[in-house]
């Protein structure tokens, strides 16, 4: 299963998908998750109702089974990921660690990871950088496999 990232939704709403012009690609997305190909987790959620917007909107609609809750492998996955990211080997100034490990980047990590899912993103890997965890060096990291929307939309016959 893929697992979705907040900014796949928020570029899409706001740019090319925008629901007004493009309400296909949300009915699709909602599809595919009734086929079990992709999901997201509470912590995006609770980002994207927080909106006065149509993406809100579109979030409040989705059956709760889209949004994962964390089970206990996905807090074991927590504990490993914290190690990770605290090690004074990655070099992260505090604020990128307490600012990681406060955000849904952190949870959606751990859960692609517990459950052996694969993370859909729009973050790029920035190894050297030390002022934040970028989700895709969190998923290296984890041995979690991380891809761009549009490999994804292209893998699963998005059509438009």
């Amino acid at each position: 299963m893929f697992l979705l990232d907040a900014n796949v939704f928020i570029e899409a709403a706001r740019t090319y998908y925008a629901p007004a012009l493009a309400p296909t690609f949300w009915s699709w997305l909602t599809q595919q998750h009734q086929g079990g190909t992709v999901a997201s987790i509470e912590a995006v959620r609770d980002e994207l109702v927080a909106g006065q917007d149509p993406l809100a909107a579109w979030a409040k609609g989705l059956p709760t089974g889209f949004w994962l809750a964390p089970d206990q492998a996905a807090v074991t996955s927590m504990g490993n990921l914290s190690t990770w990211a605290m090690s004074p080997q990655r070099g992260y100034t505090q604020a990128a660690r307490s600012e990681f490990l406060a955000a849904a980047d952190y949870l959606l990590v751990a859960q692609a990871h517990s459950g052996g899912h694969e993370l859909v993103t729009r973050e790029q890997p920035r190894p050297e950088s030390k002022k934040r965890v970028m989700i895709p060096d969190a998923c290296d990291a984890m041995g979690v496999p991380w891809r761009d929307p549009f490999e994804v939309y292209h893998q699963l016959g998005l059509v438009m």
